[in-house]
């Protein structure tokens, strides 16, 4: 009888899903392991603890600007080591098979529900978004973009700094940049900057710190030095977070911190405004 019970009764297979290596990725804060998928359609935040990971330059256009309205410009073919710095070229060789990027910065024109602008994207994947000749070049010419064709202009920072590669041909990059901003806002243009994490060293002291509007993302490590060696040269103990994003709005050295989910609409809204004053309030 019970042979018999066993022969009858169906049993269904048990469904085994099969999680490659490369589907996942792991939190680095709270160290959950999140299908890439899903962590991309909920604009790299991590569902487990809220943190905002890194985006690419290509990640941040697509969540931003309308679908098919981003034009690239500026994509450069050559590869400068000024100071031939041993395996530099090969570096950045890799980094552009590896990213499909050319460089740390992504420039062109896009459009926000509609609205035309000059923007440009640094990418933390390609060398920690560090600001070498090149990127300084390509941040230049989109600020001279915006004022050639008279359209408000958005950068969004991540950047480890100089590229020490490149010595003080990286540093002479902040002078250029900032230069290049005054210009702009001589034309009575309009600049954002959104910084997200980390913008530090010669990126924030530069052309990130010189927007007409200042938006942060949450948590965004932001300031020149580290932590630790303004500690050694002051010789003083730091307030708790003061290089967050958090501290920084507190004390009045940025506008807004905004949502990431909502970054779109944010800057939408600030375009609107900015392009109703200009045609007279109207």
């Amino acid at each position: 009888m019970i042979l018999e019970h066993f022969k009858r009764k169906k049993y269904k297979p048990v469904e085994t899903i099969n999680i490659q290596a490369d589907m996942l990725t792991k939190c680095p804060e709270c160290g959950s392991m999140i299908l890439k998928n899903d962590v991309s359609k909920s604009f790299k935040i991590c569902p487990s603890c809220d943190k905002y990971l890194k985006m690419t330059a290509k990640e941040r256009i697509k969540s931003l600007l309308d679908s098919e309205s981003f034009v690239e410009y500026f994509k450069e073919k050559k590869i400068r080591d000024p100071l031939d710095f041993p395996e530099y070229k090969d570096k950045q060789n890799l980094l552009r098979k590896t990213t499909g990027n050319d460089e740390a910065v992504v420039c062109g024109i896009g459009k926000i529900e509609g609205h035309k602008v000059v923007i440009a994207v640094m990418d933390p994947y390609f060398m920690m978004g560090s600001m070498g000749s090149t990127v300084g070049e390509k941040i230049t010419k989109s600020i001279e973009l915006s004022i050639k064709k008279k359209l408000p202009l958005i950068i969004f920072t991540a950047s480890g700094g100089a590229r020490m590669q490149e010595g003080m041909y990286s540093l002479m990059q902040m002078a250029k940049t900032s230069q290049a901003i005054a210009k702009q806002k001589e034309k009575d243009l309009l600049y954002i900057s959104v910084m997200t994490d980390p913008t530090t060293g010669g990126v924030s002291a530069s052309f990130a710190n010189l927007g007409d509007i200042i938006i942060a993302e949450k948590g965004a490590l932001i300031g020149f030095a580290g932590q630790r060696v303004i500690k050694q040269v002051t010789g003083t103990n730091l307030p708790e977070g003061f290089q967050r994003a958090e501290f920084l709005l507190e004390h009045g050295l940025i506008d807004m911190i905004v949502k990431r989910d909502e970054l779109k609409e944010t800057l939408s809204n600030i375009l609107k405004i900015h392009n109703r004053q200009k045609k007279g309030g109207k």
